[in-house]
Parts: C-alpha cells; structure tokens; sequence
C-alpha cells in the first residue's frame, strides 16, 4: 500500500515561509497573492531582501528549515544557491524569492505582478 501524501494549504505554507524569512531578519516581505489571475503558475509569491549574500543564504536556510520542521515540507526547486543574489525556492503552490537587496530591485518583482493582492509584512526590529 502507498502513503498519498496530502497537499498542505498554500496560505498555511505561506505563513510558515514568512516566518523561517523573519527568523533570520530578512527586510521588506511582501506576499503577492496570485490565486486571482488567470495566467499565474502558483498561488503565491513571497519577497524578501537581505543585506548580504551570506543573509540572502541564511534566510534562505532558514525558511528550508522552518517548513521541514513546521510541515514536512521542502522546496520541490531551488535555485540560485551559488551566488546567493536571487535565491528562488520553489513550493509548487508557494514561490519564495530572497533577493540581495541591490538585485531585488533589478527584477521588481512587484511591480511585474502588480494586479496580484499585496500584502507587507512590518520589518522585525
């Protein structure tokens, strides 16, 4: 007999990634709900900045371990580990971006799914 495993609710999955992202103080979060929009691949975005690649890394750890340890859960893709400016970690339902804050910028994320429901998250000081 095979285990199914059951498919944790992206909201839930996205309060724990904003948690392991507030663990290691990562700066400006800002969920992008995306469940709205007909041509988006996922329920969820969630940006953060970190002040340097080792932060960017740290952060990036961090939400790996919370949701191990919260749900069970593991990215399903990961990328951008080596240079730790944009590290993507890809939940399927949920998509974390941990940017360096110069690279976040860049991409501006937010403004590209600007019809997507915003939601900050104040800084922890």
């Amino acid at each position: 007999m095979y285990k199914v495993k059951k498919e944790i609710d992206s909201e839930i999955l996205c309060k724990a990634i904003v948690e392991g992202m507030q663990e290691n103080k990562a700066k400006d979060i800002v969920v992008l709900d995306l469940r709205n929009i007909h041509s988006a691949v996922t329920d969820f975005f969630i940006i953060c900045s970190g002040e340097s690649s080792t932060q960017v890394d740290g952060i990036s750890n961090s939400v790996m371990r919370f949701t191990r340890k919260e749900l069970k859960e593991k990215p399903w893709h990961q990328e951008g580990k080596q240079n730790s400016e944009w590290i993507l970690l890809d939940y399927v339902n949920v998509v974390a971006h941990i940017f360096y804050k110069d690279a976040r910028g860049f991409y501006d994320l937010e403004d590209l799914w600007a019809d997507a429901e915003r939601t900050d998250i104040p800084n922890l000081d």
